[in-house]
């Protein structure tokens, strides 16, 4: 219903359907004014785009039905429940010559990007730490669909992280995972520890959960989500050989005197900059929107990255099964993160 509340608030997008199989709830969705539809083949025929916006198992058959129909397509992150899933949707986009893109959002904030370019300021980059915890309430775990393969904070959240982190920093090669259900008891995790390293030596560290309650998280710390409360707090911290950088605050800390940056000297401490805030999804429908118009987009996650992202978190989730390290590549085709 978001993509819906943006789709209707963009000046570049008219909204032609929402497709909604479940009969009670299409009759609301009609009541609210919208036009409400149970298949694609009910879509007025000037569509020219899709949102895919159903259960990450479902992306495929649906995303290869809309392309099917010549629609460009942005689906929501993971791509799909498994890489043979997500390679045969980018691989379909292809064929058809349509675009194809993945729905993580976060690229389109203003200091995200601000954060790529500050990062060339701290040096050559040596580590990061992260930690996003927020504690989602029992009923979320009502639905069925949430507790099981392709749900539960390694593929619903832990995707966001590791494509914020490739967009920032650059690829991820490895990764190595604790994971625990001993909170929620469900089959999905509800905490991991991971451990990454990045194709330029880097490394990084990330505490993910969604039983802990605490005030650390991107959402929390940027108020882009109205359902979360927000508390101001960064949650990722980037280390390079001449400084550091704070996330989303972008708060530096560098040189203070000429020489050798070294422990004994303390850093100068600068305050990032302040940004107007946005609603990063509709930015994005917005970035959509222009692309199918003819510009051209560097912030939008393109299928090969969103595939990318669902490799890696992928790996993630296999690495806390196997009690090993896991390269992207070993990543089985058909595994869905169970």
């Amino acid at each position: 219903m978001r993509h819906v509340e943006v789709a209707r608030r963009s000046p570049q997008i008219r909204l032609t359907a929402v497709v909604e199989p479940v009969e009670t709830r299409r009759r609301a969705l009609a009541e609210s004014g919208l036009v409400a539809v149970a298949t694609l083949e009910e879509v007025p025929r000037e569509t020219r785009a899709a949102i895919v916006a159903t259960p990450t198992p479902d992306h495929l058959a649906t995303g290869l039905a809309a392309l099917s129909r010549g629609w460009a397509v942005l689906v929501e992150k993971p791509t799909a429940g498994t890489m043979d899933d997500a390679r045969v949707l980018l691989g379909a986009a292809d064929r058809a010559g349509l675009p194809l893109y993945v729905g993580h959002h976060r690229r389109c904030h203003p200091f995200s990007r601000a954060a790529r370019e500050a990062l060339g300021g701290i040096g050559d980059l040596v580590g990061l730490q992260g930690l996003w915890s927020l504690r989602k309430h029992d009923s979320y775990y009502a639905e069925d669909w949430r507790r099981q393969a392709g749900a539960g904070p390694l593929m619903t959240n832990l995707s966001h992280e590791i494509d914020l982190l490739r967009f920032l920093v650059g690829d991820m090669v490895e990764v190595s995972a604790l994971t625990s259900s001993a909170r929620r008891g469900l089959v999905v995790p509800d905490t991991a520890a991971l451990a990454f390293r990045f194709a330029d030596g880097a490394l990084g560290s990330f505490l993910i959960s969604d039983a802990g309650a605490s005030p650390w998280s991107f959402e929390a710390a940027c108020a882009e989500n109205p359902a979360i409360a927000v508390s101001g707090q960064d949650y990722i911290r980037i280390t390079g050989t001449a400084g550091a950088l704070e996330f989303p605050s972008l708060t530096r800390w560098g040189r203070s005197a000429p020489g050798e940056i070294e422990w004994s000297k303390p850093l100068a401490r600068a305050a990032g900059a302040g940004f107007a805030r946005v609603d990063p999804l509709l930015e994005q429908i917005n970035r959509f929107a222009a692309v199918l118009e003819g510009a051209q987009d560097d912030v939008l996650c393109t299928g090969t990255d969103g595939n990318a992202a669902l490799e890696m978190t992928l790996a993630a989730a296999l690495s806390g099964k196997l009690g090993r390290p896991v390269r992207a590549h070993e990543v089985p085709g058909d595994y869905s993160g169970i």
